[in-house]
């Protein structure tokens, strides 16, 4: 693959020239490389999957980058050299977040108990979700942990929880583009 940078004859060239060469331009430089020979290869259920998650992915690139909650992207894609919104958006898309750890020590089922929660994204977390359920399976309460750090979220209980016996926390991490992540911890 040859590079060019401010060649008179060859500076904002793309395009294909017959089945030989590719022109193409990133960061300013022209990129000129073999047109790539493509045999046909019968893919598994698995890759087959993994190319309709990456269409979603395009789709989402695509779409994203156009509107407010995009601007993320396009704000991420010039502090970093080489890489556009659309790639950036890419990555996050085909990215889940992490849930890195869960402490429930201060919880202890009154009002105002905290529990910390360390997610991760390549990206960016968009929010970190809690339901307490008690063993019946019932919902005690949930809500919005509130971020409280780079990658630590608190969530701060509003109601007193007196049977904590068999009781289940349940945490679900989700990013921009929608995966989610969910977690228990039992009480």
């Amino acid at each position: 693959m040859a590079k060019q940078r401010k060649n008179v004859v060859m500076y904002g060239v793309s395009g294909k020239i017959g089945d030989i060469l590719i022109f193409s331009q990133r960061n300013g430089k022209t990129i000129i490389s073999r047109v790539p020979r493509i045999k046909r290869v019968r893919l598994s259920k698995k890759q087959k999957e993994h190319q309709k998650r990456f269409q979603k992915a395009t789709i989402f690139a695509k779409t994203i980058i156009h509107t407010e909650e995009g601007q993320v992207y396009i704000k991420a894609a010039k502090e970093k050299t080489g890489l556009t919104a659309y790639n950036i958006a890419i990555a996050d898309f085909m990215h889940a977040p992490e849930i890195k750890s869960i402490n429930i020590s201060a919880y202890k089922g009154k009002i105002g108990n905290k529990i910390r929660i360390k997610a991760i994204d390549d990206f960016a977390v968009k929010s970190v979700h809690v339901r307490i359920n008690n063993a019946e399976g019932s919902i005690i309460e949930e809500g919005n942990a509130v971020k409280s750090a780079k990658d630590s979220w608190i969530y701060t209980a509003v109601k007193n929880n007196t049977t904590l016996k068999g009781n289940k926390i349940i945490i679900t991490v989700s990013d921009i583009p929608g995966n989610c992540t969910t977690a228990e911890e039992n009480l």
